[in-house]
């Protein structure tokens, strides 16, 4: 059976060369760079390289500094499907420019590792769906309020305490492993006593009780 992008094997890359559109005009941009000539090299795809107009250093600057994405307030990078090294080079390279993005969405892009990544300004935070492992694989969002990393794979908690001194109110962590840790409610809200949600549930007083004294509610004394 062929599969759905079947119909598009054959299909190339192209830039719009002239437009007056800026980064922070674009609420959900692709941001996927097409293959490098190498690349095309490696498929056997070199034929489409007469295609190309040849860039020059400061064409490739003016095109860098009008993507502007220093000035995204709201952007929407989900869906990027980043299958090549340097694809997500560019990926990472956006990132890096995004100093003034409060909200942003990073869903299902396989992403593994944003701890180099520094988002100062960051206020909501959606990275569902990727392959993170740890809280220390996130990037730096130290004014971060919502941050959901459901279906990931994070296996315990250790590093969530790091986000102790931000301004983190609602946290997701749902269908990831560390989830069905024991007692697993009371341990994030005491490594973060200023959540005020956790998977979309409230802060309960149950939540509130040390995880060593609840468990001794549990104990029986047989005579």
């Amino acid at each position: 059976f062929k599969l759905p992008s079947d119909s598009f094997k054959h299909l190339g890359w192209s830039d719009i060369e002239e437009h007056d559109v800026r980064g922070n005009q674009l609420r959900c941009p692709r941001v996927r760079e097409g293959p490098s000539e190498e690349e095309l090299f490696f498929r056997r795809e070199e034929h489409t390289l007469r295609k190309r107009k040849q860039v020059t250093d400061t064409e490739k600057w003016e095109k860098r500094m009008q993507e502007n994405w220093e000035n995204c307030a709201e952007l929407n990078l989900s869906f990027q499907d980043l299958g090549d090294p340097y694809q997500l080079e560019n990926f990472q390279r956006i990132l890096r420019r995004l100093i003034r993005v409060e909200k942003l969405w990073l869903v299902d892009n396989s992403l593994t590792d944003l701890s180099a990544i520094r988002l100062p300004r960051c206020r909501e935070l959606n990275v569902n769906k990727n392959h993170f492992t740890s809280f220390k694989q996130l990037p730096k969002i130290p004014q971060i309020q919502h941050l959901s990393l459901a279906e990931n794979n994070i296996m315990t908690l250790s590093g969530i305490s790091d986000f102790r001194h931000t301004p983190l109110e609602s946290l997701i962590l749902k269908r990831n492993p560390c989830e069905f840790q024991a007692r697993y409610r009371q341990l994030v809200f005491s490594s973060l006593p200023n959540l005020k949600m956790l998977d979309g549930i409230p802060k309960l007083p149950e939540d509130c009780s040390p995880p060593e004294i609840r468990f001794l509610y549990k104990m029986c004394t047989i005579l």
